[in-house]
């Protein structure tokens, strides 16, 4: 038998060990296909990257946005408090200025339905006519001023009307007469003149 002449044991232990290396090299293949698929390539990571960024501006300009809101809301509640305050200070005395018009109403009507003839009474009625202007001159300081009407065109946000007449004197809604005079407090009413009205004679 020559030298090239394999035995059967040394031919079965030549197809174990090329069996072995074969299948050493399908794990090795398998191993370098595995890390490759569980590899990122340089796109894709950049890709992330930029996801990753535009998630991140996203969340600050929701953060600012509400940085925003909660700033104007903060300017509102600061501009109505002191709107609060202003109308407070305004028309705080206007129970009591409406408390004072019934006293200037007798004042006035005890200048009106007096005996202006009588020499005795003049000295009196002077007096009571220059506590009516102090009285009035008084409240208008803080904001009371008078609504007297008379002659003007009838409003109904200051005026009440009483009665309407017909006339061909004035234009239709003019105040022909005045029979108690209105009060406002710093623009607002405190109560309304109560007016005879005019409309067309037919």
């Amino acid at each position: 038998m020559s030298e090239q002449t394999k035995s059967p044991e040394q031919e079965v232990e030549l197809n174990e060990e090329l069996e072995q290396m074969q299948a050493d090299v399908e794990a090795a293949v398998e191993a370098a296909d595995t890390h490759e698929s569980e590899e990122v390539s340089p796109e894709a990571e950049i890709a992330m990257l930029y996801a990753e960024l535009e998630d991140a501006k996203q969340t600050i300009a929701n953060q600012k946005d509400s940085v925003v809101r909660a700033a104007a809301d903060v300017d509102n509640i600061r501009r109505r408090a002191a709107q609060d305050v202003e109308k407070a200070h305004k028309f705080a005395l206007e129970k009591f200025a409406n408390e004072l018009l019934p006293v200037i109403d007798n004042l006035e009507r005890a200048i009106e339905f007096s005996d202006k003839e009588n020499e005795t009474l003049k000295p009196l009625l002077e007096g009571i006519d220059m506590t009516v202007k102090s009285f009035n001159d008084a409240v208008a300081k803080f904001g009371v001023e008078i609504v007297n009407p008379q002659g003007e065109q009838f409003n109904p946000e200051f005026h009440q009307a009483m009665s309407i007449q017909p006339s061909n004197d004035v234009t239709p809604n003019t105040v022909l007469a005045v029979m108690q005079k209105g009060y406002t407090l710093n623009g607002r009413l405190l109560r309304p003149a109560m007016v005879m009205v005019s409309k067309a004679a037919e």
